[in-house]
C-alpha cells in the first residue's frame, strides 16, 4: 500500500481563525446566546469541511470526550484513560463494560454518515417502538438547528430520563444533519452538564446554544492540533520500511488509539513501528505504561 503524501498547507495558519468576539462576549440572553452560537457553527463549519483536518480523527477525540462526559454523568468513574482500555485492549468475545459501552455507543455513532441505521447502535437497549419515535425526529421538526438539537434531548429524557448519552448522541445528529454535515461531530455531549439536561424549553435552548459556543471552540482547537500532528505523522510516513506500513498510517489517522496488536504487521514488527514512530515525534504513547500499550497522533 502506497504511504499518502503530506497534504499542503497543513499548518495551523491555514486552518480558519475563530474570531476573538466569539470567545471574548457572554450573552445572557437566548438572542445573544444564540447569534454567538451561529457564528461559532459557522466557523466550526469550515474546520469541518477544511482538506487538511484529519476528519475521522477529530471526530473520534470528540468522541472520546463527549464519551468521558457520559460515563461521569452515569455516575461511573472511568475517565478518558479507562475508556481508551476498555475498549483498545478488548480481546474477541471480550465485554466493555458499562462504561466502554458508552465509549463504543459514540464512536459508532460517528464512524459512519448519519442514517438511521447507523444510530440503531446507540439505542439498541431500547424497544423497537421507542427507537422508531426517536429516530423519526431525524431530519424532522422546525427551527434553528440548536432549538430542534434541544428539542431531541427533551423529548428522549421525558421518556426516559437516564438515557442521557443517547439523548445526546440523537442531538449531536440532529444538529449536524441539520447542517449540511455528512458525519456527526460531538458537540452537545461534550458541552452539556447534568444540570443542563434537567432543563426545559427556553432554559434548555439557551443550554445547548452555550454548549455549541464551548465545544466549537474546543473542536476548534483540536483540529489545529490533530493537523499539525497529522502532517507530521505524513511527513515521517516516506521512512518506514515495515510492509504494511502504509495501512498502519492510514489507521492512526483515523483512531483516537490503536493498540500495536491491531495493527495490520507481525506483533513484533508493529511494536518496533510504534517505538519508530515514537522517536520521530510521529505518534505518542498514552497509557504512560511498560505494557498494554496505546498509541496514538
Amino acid at each position: 500500500m502506497n504511504i499518502a503524501r503530506a497534504p499542503l498547507n497543513a499548518d495551523q495558519g491555514t486552518l480558519p481563525r475563530l474570531p476573538g468576539w466569539v470567545t471574548s462576549r457572554r450573552g445572557e440572553s437566548l438572542e445573544d446566546v444564540a447569534f454567538l452560537s451561529g457564528a461559532a457553527l459557522g466557523h466550526l463549519h469550515l474546520v469541518v469541511m477544511h482538506a487538511d483536518v484529519p476528519q475521522s480523527l477529530l471526530r473520534e477525540r470528540l468522541a472520546l470526550r463527549a464519551a468521558e462526559a457520559s460515563v461521569a454523568q452515569s455516575g461511573r468513574s472511568e475517565r478518558a484513560a479507562d475508556l481508551r482500555d476498555a475498549v483498545h485492549l478488548q480481546r474477541p468475545g471480550d465485554l466493555p463494560g458499562p462504561a466502554g459501552e458508552i465509549y463504543q455507543q459514540w464512536r459508532q455513532a460517528v464512524e459512519r454518515p448519519i442514517s438511521v441505521a447507523a444510530l440503531h447502535r446507540a439505542v439498541s437497549t431500547y424497544s423497537e417502538t421507542t427507537r422508531a419515535v426517536w429516530l423519526g425526529r431525524l431530519g424532522a421538526g422546525q427551527g434553528g438547528p440548536v432549538g430542534r438539537a434541544s428539542a431531541v434531548i427533551e423529548a428522549v429524557l421525558s421518556d426516559h430520563p437516564r438515557a442521557e448519552h443517547v439523548a445526546l448522541i440523537l442531538a449531536d445528529a440532529v444538529l449536524a444533519q441539520a447542517l449540511g454535515w455528512k458525519h456527526m461531530v460531538p458537540l452537545f455531549g461534550g458541552g452539556l452538564t447534568p444540570r443542563d439536561l434537567r432543563k426545559t424549553g427556553e432554559a434548555l435552548r439557551l443550554a445547548c446554544h452555550h454548549a455549541a459556543v464551548v465545544s466549537a471552540v474546543e473542536a476548534t482547537r483540536m483540529a489545529a492540533d490533530l493537523t499539525r500532528r497529522a502532517a507530521r505523522l505524513h511527513a515521517v510516513a516516506p521512512k518506514l520500511r515495515a510492509k504494511g506500513a502504509g495501512a498502519a498510517v492510514e489507521m492512526f489517522l483515523t483512531r483516537d488509539s490503536v493498540a500495536p496488536s491491531a495493527l495490520p504487521l507481525p506483533d513484533r514488527a508493529a511494536r518496533r513501528l510504534c517505538d519508530r514512530l515514537v522517536a520521530l515525534g510521529a505518534v505518542r504513547e498514552v497509557t504512560g505504561r511498560d505494557s498494554f500499550r496505546l498509541y496514538g497522533v
